[in-house]
């Protein structure tokens, strides 16, 4: 099929804060070569017609230098915005100033890509630009492999989604011309947000045709997506392994007048553990452990005790909190080990329901989830049931992300 002419349009404005090197996604190095210029290879063989790149603003004058020093052919850089959706009107803006959109007796197609997304194959970019070019806007889409469930308003409750019809956007995104300017116009005129072009395109009532996806074209947004993109493109292994182990430990006192609480489950007796929050050691070291095994620091600086906000804090939320964290840094839970040392109360009777709860929090299975407990034997603080602590060993796992 003949297609028209083709621009393209490449956000690499991200800051990378999540990849914690100080240097705009775009331009963090795979191989001693910066992720936009994979990116700009495949723009530079696909033979598009104008390209133009959205770099950071501040600092432009030398991301703007980058990318001419990496660039085979003529584009032109923009400033980013402080949204990718700011970043793409920019160079669409730029586009219109330089280019006939009906020329060539038809309107141009124009491909826009994310600068952090560097194994998208040249075939993905074929067929992403003939659907545009037939229907007026596609992307590609990956199934979700995936349970879904969909959260409360309250957020302690689930309702499960059909997986059937809900996909994973990537990128490029194939447009016309007509269509994209026509959908950026108007949720510049409502004040619309959103984090990918086709939603604008499908809220301005045109539809989106899905093509077919890639999962080697992921977007590199956190340190283990380094990895995996070092083996899509230099074929090296990684060098973190895809599991990483961390361990964990917490005590707390046992006083008057607090409930006692242990892997968020309430249990009868006269004391309770004494703390900031709610002081369920068994979840605080579980918490450490988590975050030891991705590099994230530990609990004390994740939730500081002299901050109210955490003061009575339900651990298991603090425990989601850091579940949420991991996902963003590239990684998941993979199993618990965890021991609870207590002279009393005797806890065997309360352990599977304390696993259960600690499964449900994890999105784990419930056998990924062990938790023992043993006694001090009269030795020490703990034998004279002066409080309670726990030992947690845990697992996480790299996630690829579409």
């Amino acid at each position: 099929m003949k297609i028209g002419p083709i621009d393209a349009v490449i956000a690499a404005a991200g800051s990378g804060d999540r990849l914690g090197v100080g240097t705009p996604k775009a331009f963090v190095e795979v191989g001693g070569v910066p992720l936009l210029r994979y990116v700009l290879s495949t723009v530079e063989s696909f033979g598009v017609g104008r390209t133009v790149v959205a770099v950071p603003a501040e600092g432009i004058e030398r991301w703007t230098e980058r990318v001419f020093e990496i660039a085979k052919r003529p584009l032109q850089v923009v400033a980013g915005g402080s949204t990718r959706q700011a970043s793409v009107q920019a160079c669409l803006d730029a586009l219109q100033g330089i280019t006939d959109v009906e020329q060539d007796g038809g309107d141009r197609i124009v491909m826009v890509h994310d600068g952090a997304r560097p194994c998208a194959s040249y075939d993905l970019w074929c067929r992403v630009a003939q659907a545009a070019n037939t229907y007026g806007a596609a992307i590609p889409v990956l199934p979700s492999v995936d349970s879904l469930k969909q959260l409360n308003d309250s957020g302690e409750e689930v309702k499960s989604i059909d997986r059937a019809r809900i996909v994973r956007s990537q990128t490029p995104q194939g447009f016309r011309y007509s269509v994209l300017i026509a959908a950026h116009a108007a949720a510049t005129a409502s004040g619309t947000e959103a984090t990918d072009d086709a939603t604008l395109v499908e809220l301005s009532g045109h539809p989106v045709r899905a093509v077919q996806g890639e999962i080697g074209n992921i977007k590199v947004t956190a340190p283990g997506d380094l990895d995996l993109a070092a083996q899509q493109l230099l074929g090296k292994k990684p060098t973190v392994v895809p599991m990483r182990v961390g361990y964990g430990y917490d005590i707390h006192p046992l006083v008057e007048g607090r409930r006692l609480v242990l892997g968020g489950v309430e249990l009868e007796y006269e004391r309770g553990l004494d703390g900031h929050s709610d002081a369920d050691s068994l979840v605080h070291a579980i918490i450490d452990a988590l975050l030891g095994a991705a590099g994230l620091g530990d609990i004390g600086q994740k939730f500081p005790s002299e901050d109210q906000q955490w003061k009575d804090f339900d651990s298991l939320a603090l425990l989601k909190i850091v579940v949420d964290d991991l996902a963003i840094a590239g990684y998941q839970p993979g199993n618990i080990d965890a021991t609870i040392l207590a002279e009393e109360p005797r806890l065997v009777s309360h352990l599977e329901l304390i696993r259960h709860r600690l499964a449900e929090k994890l999105d784990l299975p419930v056998g990924a989830v062990n938790v023992k407990a043993t006694r001090g034997e009269g030795m020490g603080s703990i034998g004279r049931g002066e409080g309670i602590a726990a030992h947690a060993v845990a697992t996480v796992l790299a996630v690829a992300r579409g």
